[in-house]
């Protein structure tokens, strides 16, 4: 009876221990349904592997083991139902925030965290607006769309050689600071015309109207600003219309999911991605990606891996900081220094990575094949 007791006290002892254990949400909100959900899903999978990979090594804060728990909120790519999926994770007291995923979703977002004293890392929204607003709740570990659209506008004109350029953007937040920024620096080239501007939405389908107007126009060089969903029809109807010029846009065509999209992308896109992994990196991206594959059974699309640095940067300034407590380890995810897989993740002022890269890409055989990192 004397053993039974013993045994007896013993479990609820470890009962009590486990249950002791401090568990640490991390909001995840990203487009999860709608024409993006496979980019949403891609970053949502990166935020689960850095939790996992948290929980497995016991990672502890203040000298005891924490649980980390994600808290998934679905906002379609959608501005409205952003705010309200931001809501439910401040009612749920997360105590950190990776995503929103789209610029138009990820800044009107930003005021009901920064209100609420949470920090939020976004994985891939690029509107320099996003770090702009004074908030210092807001961080990104990817260069912003000064870096990207000028890089890109450089690019065309310098080494593409393109003289005659048309550009279409999709209204959102994301399309038309990208473009704006592409055509600031396009039309700097020696000799270089916009020869058409047109805009489309992001849930447009039929572009036939539009690009009869730019084919008149015997562009070189179209530039989209907007996601695969629309990039990948916008191109399949290019080739329909007999429109030989290249196609060229920022990070949110640059998916492994365009070819498939626009029936065949092969030499005829130039895109870059926010971010840049150097040759000293690629072994642990390759890793990770070996990791990622056999955990879900598909290729990384873009930015999971910045978006389980941007888990990461938190999980360590929760570290120096000896506490989850969002108004503790703020100030150390400021100053925070983080080796991660796409590099170095330190912040400056405004929340912006340090030395943003971005990594130019083309396809062959349907396949991303990677251009240059541009620094």
């Amino acid at each position: 009876m004397q053993t039974k007791t013993i045994i007896a006290a013993i479990a609820l002892a470890f009962a009590g221990a486990a249950s002791a254990q401090e568990v640490v949400k991390i909001g995840y909100v990203g487009p999860l349904s709608g024409q993006s959900a496979h980019l949403g899903k891609d970053n949502q999978s990166g935020v689960r592997m850095a939790v996992e990979d948290l929980n497995a090594k016991g990672f502890k804060v203040n000298g005891k083991a924490v649980k980390f728990e994600m808290v998934s909120e679905d906002d379609a790519g959608d501005p409205k139902q952003g705010t309200s999926a931001a809501q439910k994770l401040v009612d749920a007291k997360v105590q950190g925030v990776i995503g929103h995923q789209n610029s138009g979703t990820t800044i009107p977002a930003s005021k009901i965290y920064y209100d609420a004293g949470i920090p939020q890392i976004s994985a891939s929204s690029t509107s320099p607006v996003y770090t702009n607003q004074g908030f210092n709740t807001t961080f990104r570990v990817v260069a912003n769309d000064f870096k990207l659209g000028s890089s890109l506008g450089k690019y065309a004109t310098q080494k593409l050689g393109a003289k005659r350029i048309a550009v279409i953007d999709d209204r959102t937040a994301y399309g038309q600071g990208v473009a704006a920024e592409f055509l600031k620096e396009a039309k700097k080239g020696a000799g270089v015309q916009i020869v058409d501007k047109q805009f489309t939405t992001d849930k447009s389908t039929d572009f036939n109207a539009i690009l009869t107007s730019i084919r008149a126009k015997s562009p070189d060089l179209v530039f989209f600003g907007g996601m695969d969903s629309v990039g990948g029809p916008l191109l399949r109807q290019m080739k329909a219309l007999g429109i030989k010029a290249k196609l060229m846009g920022g990070d949110g065509i640059c998916t492994e999911a365009l070819p498939k999209l626009s029936g065949g992308a092969d030499d005829m896109v130039v895109c870059a991605e926010a971010g840049g992994v150097t040759p000293e990196q690629e072994k642990k991206l390759d890793e990770f990606a070996g990791r990622f594959k056999k955990r879900y059974g598909y290729d990384v699309q873009i930015y999971a891996p910045y978006a389980y640095d941007a888990t990461m940067a938190i999980a360590h300034a929760m570290a120096d900081a000896k506490s989850t407590d969002p108004a503790k380890y703020l100030p150390f995810l400021k100053k925070v220094k983080h080796d991660g897989i796409s590099g170095t993740i330190a912040f400056d002022a405004k929340g912006d990575i340090k030395d943003g890269a971005l990594t130019l890409f083309g396809y062959k055989a349907d396949k991303k094949t990677r251009i240059e990192v541009v620094k």
